[in-house]
Order: C-alpha cells, then structure tokens, then sequence
C-alpha cells in the first residue's frame, strides 16, 4: 500500500495550561512534568468530529496526484461521535459527492487509525478496492470534563486525511510495508482503564497507572514483532511515532527500544491527546524531516485495550 497524500487539520482555540490552574487547581509545572503537555487544541461550537474530517480531507486535495472522484472507499475512525448515524465517512463522501462507493466506520479507541488502515487493506486485498480515503477525527473536548484532575487536561481534537492506494501511484508516495493490530482486553484493567460513555458521565480515565503501564509494554512489543517479520531491528528505523498520549509513555517507549529521543516524532506538547488522529496529525507535520529511504514506524495504544504497528518507508 502507499500514502499518496495526507493533511491534517486542528481547531483555531489554543488553551494552555494556566486554563486548569483556576478550573481544578492544577499548575502548568504540574501539568507538563507529568504528561508533557504545554497546551492543547479546543473545537469550536460550529466544529465537531465531522467538519473537522471534512476540512482534513479538504485540505488533502491539493497535493492529490489523482481525481478525487477516482477513489472506490472510504474509512472512517473516531471514539467520539458527533453522529452514531451519519458517521464522519459519511459527512466526507457527502461533500466529496462521490456516490455510490464502500463506506464503513471503526472505532478502536487511539488504535483506530491503524485499525482504519489495515480494513482498507483488506479491500484492497479482496479486489473490492484499489484507492482509499482514510479519515480520523476526534473532538475529545466534547466529551472530557475539565474539572477531572485525572485527565481533564490531556485531550485536544484535531483530525487528518489520509489517500492510499493499492499501487504506488507517484515518487512522492510513502510505502506502508506492513501493519499489524490486536486486542489486549483480557490484560489488567483493560475494560475499566479508560472510558467513554455517552450516556454516563463522558470521557473518563480511572486507572490511568494501568493504562500506562500497558502501554508501555504494547507499544515496543508490537513494534518488535512488526520489526522482526520484516527483517529489521529498532536500529533500522529512522522515526518512531507513538500514540501520542502522554509524552513520557513516548519516552518509555523509545527507551524500551533502545532508541534517542533524537528519532522520536511528537506533538503531546503543543496538541495534547488528541485520540486516533494524534498519530496522522504528527506523521503529517513532520513530512519535512523525512529523507528518502527513511523508516517510520507508527504504534498505537487505545483504551479497551487495542495497540498495533505500522512500518512506513519515504
């Protein structure tokens, strides 16, 4: 599979963390020692999961190496619903307005994006389809309650847009070698770690120490495992991408791998935990960085739990 183009957007609304210090009482020192967080991004009340995925996939369109019209899928992937009917896939095949063509949603958690990317490659698989448009978006900011000094001050919204077709379409296309996903369910505190329940008091996380703890153990895990069945080590990747969650699980991960900081890709600081998209959004913005033959590896933990891997050479 190749990434033909990508684009991410983010909301207009800094809030950093002097927001919290008279909201719940917790301090900007407090704050970024413990997640690294400086500040976050914050919807408007005219923006929600869906307007942002369609701005994301707008914004795609100009480096586009093909029509738009051309693509024969498209996949979706958020845990925070502005519609359980009308999904965001929905709103982008809407005001793309190409009719008549698979479009499916998923949620994993922060683990959607690669469980969105891996379902797009079963269809490529199946020959049911050859190009895809895959859309995350998440608006954590609806759902989070501010005053929760346990997690009030992670989440930010954002959202990105990602083409991939089935064969390489230009040199500018990056190869996604190969991307694998799972379910840790059954591991510690994995249905009670972190929840979103609608109807029940929003977004909340109250064993983050067991979310954590998990985390750093799938991450490298899964990492190591996608390395291995390729014929790679850490020490062949250039970039690691980590779920952007909390920036020291970042840098336990790297740490797990044996890995500098120096290869590390991150936006926790200036983004907070802005779920599935978090991981495109970074992928995105860093496209400067990269040199041609460069490995990135994207890994991913969301709440439930899920985790995967992804290996992506430039």
């Amino acid at each position: 599979m190749f990434i033909n183009a990508l684009s991410h957007y983010l909301p207009e609304t800094v809030v950093p963390n002097a927001h919290f210090e008279g909201l719940n009482g917790l301090s900007n020192e407090w704050i970024v020692e413990r997640t690294g967080i400086q500040q976050r991004r914050r919807a408007s009340v005219q923006e929600n999961t869906n307007t942002m995925a369609v701005e994301a996939v707008r914004q795609a369109l100009a480096t586009l190496p093909y029509d738009v019209q051309t693509i024969d899928l498209i996949v979706g992937a958020t845990y925070t619903p502005y519609d359980t009917i009308v999904s965001l896939a929905h709103a982008v095949q809407h005001d793309l307005d190409i009719p008549e063509i698979p479009v499916v949603s998923v949620s994993t958690a922060c683990s959607s994006l690669l469980n969105a990317i891996e379902l797009a490659q079963g269809y490529f698989c199946m020959g049911k389809a050859s190009r895809a448009l895959v859309v995350v978006s998440d608006h954590n900011t609806a759902y989070a309650d501010e005053s929760d000094r346990m997690a009030g001050h992670l989440w930010g919204d954002g959202a990105a847009a990602l083409f991939i077709s089935k064969e390489r379409i230009s040199d500018a296309d990056l190869k996604i070698h190969d991307i694998l996903t799972g379910g840790a369910a059954t591991v510690g505190k994995a249905t009670e770690g972190v929840m979103m329940r609608p109807l029940s008091g929003g977004m909340n996380m109250p064993n983050g120490r067991d979310v954590f703890q998990n985390a750093v153990i799938y991450m490298p895990k899964a990492t190591r495992q996608l390395l291995r069945r390729n014929g790679l080590a850490p020490d062949d990747v250039d970039w690691v991408l980590p779920h952007q969650a909390n920036f020291r699980i970042s840098k336990k991960v790297m740490e797990e791998l044996g890995l500098p900081m120096e290869k590390l890709l991150s936006n926790i600081q200036y983004l907070g935990n802005t779920g599935c998209a978090g991981c495109a959004i970074a992928l995105d913005e860093n496209k400067f960085r990269y040199q041609p033959g460069d490995r990135i590896v994207v890994t991913t933990f969301g709440g439930g739990y899920s985790y995967g891997a992804m290996l992506v050479e430039v």
